[in-house]
């Protein structure tokens, strides 16, 4: 088991360095913050002075060096466009809200797809599964800038049940909320009624309802238990695509978490900010599915077994 951990271990951070290249090559080619940051007529004298204070005169190479060796340590530079503070502390100040707004998405997504999961397992073939199957599908074909848009303008615009966006308390968080987790929804739906199909065919269901125990006990206790172990490892998965994939919603929302800073950071070309945000999506990313690595080789000892 300990050299199944140090292998994943390694490969997570084979893969971090290789996002490192990535976020530093992809947030170059999106323009030089010169021009945003400077005016328009602005010298040649000023725009070397720009690059000079930034690092910027230096090649790429050694601008890439400089930004691993900082990054190694957790300093990320100084944000370009907020020059008063520093990228890290930015992306520590906004990513409250995004942990906020991804930890009421995900209990959401959980409390409405495993009771609607398991439904549709028991009740195969009948309208009930039906619903849970076109359920399914539109939550997987439906963009959550769309989905965001559509709840704005019912909910927020026509019923003004919900704030239009920002973050003024409970209420704005709702809509934000379902929009992120609305994907999420249908996909652990989907694969846990699929797995609660395949529990109850298995002998030792049958043997607990010959033995007359009670039939919600044996699909919750029995079935569950055993068929979790596949939405357990998408769960995995898609926690760490709430908590990374919240950009689109945050923008749609105008919600003051970590997708809206990289969004303005982008606009502003703020290198060490988008630097900062995405290597923090990366990790936790990374972590969750090495989290999930780990707990399913525990459940399994085959995957264990296998990989040594």
């Amino acid at each position: 088991m300990q050299r199944f951990i140090i292998i994943r271990l390694f490969y997570a951070l084979l893969v971090l360095f290789a996002v490192s290249i990535i976020v530093f090559i992809l947030a170059r080619a999106s323009g030089n913050p010169i021009d945003t940051m400077l005016p328009f007529d602005a010298t040649m004298s000023q725009q070397m002075a720009f690059e000079k204070l930034w690092g910027l005169d230096k090649s790429y190479p050694e601008q890439y060096f400089i930004f691993l060796v900082k990054a190694v340590q957790g300093d990320f530079g100084q944000s370009i466009k907020w020059a008063d503070s520093t990228a890290m502390g930015m992306v520590w100040q906004r990513f409250p809200n995004t942990l906020l707004l991804a930890g009421f998405a995900i209990v959401v997504s959980v409390l409405i797809a495993v009771p609607v999961g398991v439904l549709s397992a028991v009740k195969k073939d009948t309208p009930f599964d039906a619903i849970g199957k076109v359920f399914a599908l539109l939550g997987q074909a439906t963009p959550p800038f769309w989905l965001g848009i559509m709840l704005i303008w019912l909910f927020a615009v026509q019923l003004d049940w919900f704030p239009t966006g920002g973050k003024h308390g409970f209420r704005s968080l709702v809509l934000p909320a379902i929009t992120l987790g609305w994907f999420q929804v249908a996909a652990l739906m989907r694969i846990l009624r699929s797995a609660m199909l395949e529990v109850q065919d298995t002998e030792y269901v049958t043997l607990a309802r010959v033995k007359g125990i009670a039939e919600w006990k044996v699909i919750w206790k029995h079935c569950l238990r055993n068929a979790a172990i596949p939405p357990l490892t998408l769960f995995g998965i898609l926690a760490a695509q709430i908590m990374t994939g919240a950009i689109v919603t945050e923008s749609v929302f105008s919600w003051p978490g970590t997708g809206l800073l990289a969004v303005d950071a982008i606009r502003g070309r703020d290198y060490p900010v988008i630097q900062a945000v995405v290597v923090l999506f990366s990790v936790i990313y990374i972590l969750m599915n090495l989290a999930i690595d780990i707990l399913y080789a525990y459940l399994d000892p085959r995957i264990r077994y296998g990989n040594n």
